[in-house]
């Protein structure tokens, strides 16, 4: 294939992937945002006027910039699992992978479009917390940098739960087993200088702590790591996931069975 057939087959899959949430909005944008700007009321308004400060800023201001990265991880995980589930199940990935169009830019069009999914949430909690307090941008690369990597890469990882599910229930197993705990205990509530050193330790084994403090560094200049260790740790991440994702494709894993 030519370059321009190269462009034309990844637009196709990239206005697929964007106009397939944008199409059924009140189930994939509206519920995030309802979700969100419940726990700005709970947890900043009223859980928070009782804890104070924490981390120099309001609780509300501190919690923000975790609650925006998880609504980001979230959606951008379950949109390209249950697409690209949704195409094993109809059987029309087989189409896909047996036409000249190359694996990455496949792989690279359903990631893409749990990108711009998770990104469309992410500034619509953005925008929402604007109405329950200020905040500021610290460094503008670090914070775009941070959720488009965060972002990319729990796609990525939406994309693998769909390659091993085998029924609608195994796409619901990670998030509810192995993703909501990691990100409850990322660092999204809570400063992870205020644990315990033993605690404190542990926490840097999850990676969602290293995404919620780099992008909490970009928006308020705060972080309980080294900015620039979290931002090669996702980055890390990032490239391994997509190396496995990319390997999993060309053999053809849950697809050719």
């Amino acid at each position: 294939m030519n370059a321009e057939q190269l462009r034309i087959a990844f637009m196709t899959l990239l206005r697929k992937e964007i106009r397939r949430f944008l199409r059924i909005w009140p189930q994939t944008l509206l519920p995030p945002a309802i979700t969100m700007s419940l726990y700005f009321v709970i947890f900043g308004n009223l859980v928070g006027s009782r804890i104070g400060e924490m981390g120099g800023y309001s609780y509300m201001q501190f919690i923000v910039p975790g609650l925006i990265m998880m609504a980001v991880i979230t959606n951008s995980y379950n949109n390209v699992c249950s697409s690209f589930f949704s195409a094993k199940f109809q059987r029309s990935i087989e189409e896909l992978i047996t036409s000249p169009v190359p694996n990455h830019i496949i792989l690279l069009g359903y990631v893409l479009g749990g990108v711009a999914r998770g990104l469309c949430v992410g500034l619509i909690v953005t925008i929402m917390s604007l109405f329950f307090t200020q905040l500021e941008l610290h460094n503008i690369f670090v914070t775009i940098y941070t959720v488009l990597i965060t972002s990319m890469l729990f796609s990525i990882g939406g994309f693998i739960n769909a390659v091993y599910a085998k029924s609608f229930d195994d796409i619901s197993i990670i998030p509810t087993f192995v993703l909501t705990p990691l990100t409850y205990l990322g660092g999204v509530f809570y400063a992870i200088s205020s644990l315990t050193p033993f605690w404190q330790t542990l926490s840097l084994i999850n990676p969602i702590v290293y995404m919620v403090n780099a992008f909490r560094y970009g928006i308020l200049g705060h972080s309980d790591v080294n900015v620039w260790l979290s931002l090669g740790v996702i980055s890390a991440g990032c490239f391994l996931m997509y190396a496995i994702a990319y390997q999993l494709l060309i053999r053809g894993t849950g697809m050719r069975e």
